[in-house]
C-alpha cells in the first residue's frame, strides 16, 4: 500500500478511536489519559496490531501536543504570580528533589547500574509529567481552585531544575569535559534568566504582538510563537516544555483570555496524539522482567510525591482536601522521564534493563496519576468523614 494512504488510514482510525475512548473515559467519570496510554500500547511495538505508517507523525504531534498543554497552563498566570509562587515554595522543590531522587538513584546502585545508571534513574523518578498533571487539572475543572497554584509552582522548579540536569546528564553520557558540562549549564540558566526578566517586564508587549481581532491570524500567530519559543529553547539545552510556558506566561489579560478560548480543541487533538504516541513506543514484553522493581518504586514515589504536596499545600494555608488534590496531581510521570531513559540507553553507558524498568515505571505512573487525582476526594470523604472535611479547600 501506498506509505501516504497507510499513514491517513491508521491516522484516521486512531483519531477516532480516541474519541470513542475520550466518550468512554467521559461516561464513566475519570480521566481519558490511561485509557489513551493502554490504546497506543496495545497498537505499538509488540501489541496486538502494529501500526507503521504513523510513528513520525505521532512523535511530532506529540511534542506540539505537550507545549500546547504548557502553553496554556501558562496563560493561567502573570509572571508576577509566578514569581510569587516560586519564592513560597521553593523549599517544596527542595524537597520533592530529595524525596524523590535518591528512591530512583538507591535502587540502581542496588542493581548494580553504577554511578551513571543512579542519576540518570533519579532524574525518571524525580520529575513528575507537566503534560499529564496539566491535562488532569484541567479535566477535572481545578484550574482555579486554591492548591493549583502550589501544583504549578513545583512543575514550574521542577522544569527549572530540568534546565539544569539535562545539560549535566547529557554531557556525562557523552564524557564530556566537567569545564565543558559547566559551560551548556551556564548557558541553560542564562536563557531561562531572560526570558523571565522578559515576561515579568515586557508581556505586555508580547501580548500586543501575537494579539489579532481576527481568529485565524491569532491562532497562527499563537501557535507559530509558541513552536518558535520551543525550538530555541530546545536548542539552547532548556526544555521546550519550559519555552512554551514562560510565552504563556508572558501572554495576559485579554489576550490570554481569547487565547485559551482558540487553542483549547488544537490543545485536546495534540495532548490526546502524545499519550498515544508515548503507549505506540512501547514494547509490552519488556514489561514483565522488571514490573516487580517498577511497582517497588511506583508504590515510594507516589507516596514521596504526596508528601511532597501535602507539605507545600499546608505550608500555603489550604485545607486538608486541597492538600491531597495538591500531591496526587504531583504523582504522574511522562515526558521527561522517557527522555531521561531514552538519552542514557542511546549512549550505551547503561543497561537495557534500565530502559524496560523507566518503561513500566512510567506507565504504572502515568496510569496511576489521573486515577489517583480523580479518585483522592472520594477516597477521603469515606475514610475521613464529612464533619472532618467541611472546611473549605
Amino acid at each position: 500500500m501506498d506509505p501516504l494512504a497507510l499513514t491517513l488510514i491508521e491516522l484516521g482510525a486512531v483519531v477516532f478511536c480516541l474519541g470513542l475512548l475520550a466518550r468512554l473515559a467521559g461516561r464513566i467519570g475519570m480521566s481519558p489519559i490511561p485509557l489513551y496510554l493502554v490504546g497506543g500500547l496495545a497498537f505499538g511495538a509488540g501489541g496486538v496490531v502494529k501500526l507503521e505508517g504513523m510513528h513520525e507523525f505521532a512523535h511530532l504531534s506529540g511534542e506540539i501536543g505537550v507545549i500546547l498543554l504548557l502553553l496554556m497552563l501558562g496563560l493561567e498566570y502573570t509572571a508576577a504570580e509566578l514569581f510569587t509562587g516560586l519564592r513560597r515554595s521553593w523549599q517544596a522543590g527542595v524537597l520533592d528533589l530529595v524525596l524523590n531522587f535518591i528512591p530512583g538513584a538507591a535502587l540502581a546502585l542496588l542493581l548494580g547500574w553504577g554511578t551513571v545508571g543512579a542519576m540518570v534513574m533519579g532524574g525518571v523518578t524525580y520529575i513528575s509529567s507537566s503534560g499529564i498533571a496539566a491535562k488532569v487539572i484541567t479535566d477535572l475543572g481545578r484550574i482555579g481552585n486554591r492548591e493549583t497554584p502550589v501544583v504549578l509552582s513545583i512543575l514550574v522548579f521542577e522544569d527549572l531544575a530540568m534546565a539544569v540536569y539535562l545539560p549535566i546528564l547529557t554531557a556525562t553520557l557523552a564524557g564530556v569535559s566537567f569545564l565543558g558540562g559547566l559551560s551548556t549549564v551556564a548557558i541553560s540558566l542564562a536563557v531561562v534568566t531572560v526570558v523571565l526578566m522578559v515576561a515579568l517586564r515586557h508581556g505586555h508587549r508580547v501580548s500586543k504582538a501575537v494579539h489579532s481581532e481576527n481568529s485565524e491570524v491569532f491562532l497562527l500567530n499563537l501557535l507559530g510563537a509558541a513552536l518558535l519559543v520551543a525550538g530555541v529553547a530546545s536548542a539552547l539545552q532548556v526544555s521546550a516544555a519550559v519555552g512554551a510556558f514562560m510565552l504563556g506566561i508572558a501572554i495576559s489579560g485579554a489576550t490570554a483570555h481569547s487565547a485559551t478560548r482558540i487553542l483549547e480543541p488544537l490543545r485536546d487533538l495534540f495532548a490526546a496524539i502524545f499519550f498515544v504516541a508515548f503507549g505506540l513506543n512501547t514494547d509490552p514484553s519488556t514489561i514483565p522482567p522488571v514490573l516487580g522493581w517498577a511497582l517497588i518504586l511506583a508504590a515510594i514515589t507516589a507516596t514521596t510525591k504526596m508528601l511532597t504536596g501535602i507539605w507545600a499545600a499546608k505550608r500555603a494555608g489550604i485545607a486538608r482536601r486541597g492538600r491531597f488534590r495538591a500531591g496526587a496531581a504531583l504523582i504522574a510521570r511522562g515526558e521527561f522521564s522517557i527522555v531521561i531513559a531514552g538519552l542514557a540507553v542511546a549512549s550505551g553507558v547503561v543497561p537495557d534493563d534500565l530502559a524496560a524498568l523507566a518503561t513500566a515505571y512510567v506507565l504504572i505512573m502515568a496510569v496511576l496519576g489521573p486515577l489517583a487525582a480523580r479518585y483522592v476526594e472520594p477516597v477521603l470523604k469515606a475514610f475521613g468523614g464529612p464533619v472532618r472535611l467541611a472546611a473549605k479547600a
